[in-house]
């Protein structure tokens, strides 16, 4: 390729409409790179790399040239798990600071959303009933332990957030952090989400998904979290097993949940968490990158890849992440 040759992409979703959600931030990146719909290519062959969200499963068969397949967002589950994706292509993901904060925010605000029953008011406010929640059922923010699941940089974010509002933590982690965190204590290795389960009047999930992962939010994990715990779920859809949150949902053991992420996105109209007043549904939002963020590391790692490099953005295919 030819130095100052535009380097040639393609949007491979089956979720978004990418140029709608990205052009804008991608155009100023116009001179280094350029991204097309599948439909809009002539020559396959010229493409380098995609950028993905939910790619169908022969996405990439028609471009045998691509070496980089980047991510929207911090996740490449979907990506990864693509049957198509070349052997030899990269995975890049997002790597947005900014994300964390936008993320802790959402997670400090929903520990706050379970804490205070603040469904209780908004139920009531419909019917324009006056209606205090008897404070004696509720515990102090330092006796409501907070677990959360994955200690990254969303984890570290929330974990602030929390731990500033009063509320004690307990993290797993696939190692204990050398360094403390005023606030934290650590749960690692083998059993450590359970054991935080064990402890958390809340918890919060950020953990990527991985085969260890997946289905790790089932009936038996719910049975080991104290009764009437919440459940704040930000992390993949797939570490949910949705049939068994009800079942915990209608044994009380799980009073009340905050779901981002789902097996199935959009969540379908007809699904039953849409509906049940236990549960909190958002249209997996919790952290979103930003479009700038993306496009500026897409335009470098694709550089990156065109003259040979690993970008910095790169994820481990064999853990993803």
């Amino acid at each position: 390729m030819a130095d100052g040759q535009v380097i040639e992409g393609v949007y491979l979703s089956t979720a978004f409409d990418l140029h709608a959600l990205y052009g804008h931030a991608l155009a100023p990146h116009a001179e280094a790179i350029r991204l097309r719909h599948p439909h809009e290519i002539d020559d396959p062959e010229e493409i380098r790399f995609a950028l993905c969200w939910r790619p169908a499963d022969d996405a990439f068969l028609p471009y045998p040239n691509l070496r980089l397949a980047n991510s929207i967002a911090a996740g490449v589950d979907s990506i990864i798990n693509c049957p198509s994706l070349p052997e030899n292509a990269l995975v890049a993901r997002v790597r947005d600071e900014d994300q964390g904060d936008v993320m802790a925010g959402f997670a400090a605000w929903h520990v706050i959303w379970h804490h205070r029953n603040m469904r209780h008011h908004i139920v009531h406010e419909a019917k324009h009933e006056w209606a205090r929640l008897i404070p004696s059922i509720m515990k102090p923010p330092r006796e409501t332990p907070v677990g959360i699941l994955g200690f990254g940089l969303m984890g570290r974010a929330i974990a602030r957030a929390v731990t500033a509002m009063g509320f004690p933590v307990v993290a797993a982690a696939r190692n204990a952090p050398r360094e403390t965190m005023p606030g934290v204590r650590f749960e690692s290795g083998e059993g450590a989400a359970h054991r935080v389960a064990e402890q958390a009047a809340i918890l919060i999930n950020v953990l990527p998904l991985t085969g260890e992962t997946r289905g790790l939010l089932n009936l038996d994990f719910f049975n080991r979290m104290p009764q009437g715990a919440s459940l704040i779920q930000l992390g993949r859809g797939e570490h949910l097993i949705e049939a068994d949150l009800l079942r915990a949902l209608d044994s009380k053991r799980i009073a009340s949940a905050s779901l981002d992420v789902f097996d199935v996105e959009p969540l379908p109209k007809e699904h039953p968490f849409w509906a049940d007043e236990r549960i909190l549904v958002t249209p997996h939002q919790a952290g979103d990158c930003s479009p700038h963020t993306m496009a500026e590391q897409l335009a470098r790692a694709a550089q990156a890849v065109v003259a040979g490099e690993i970008p910095e953005t790169v994820v481990d295919r064999s853990n993803g992440y």
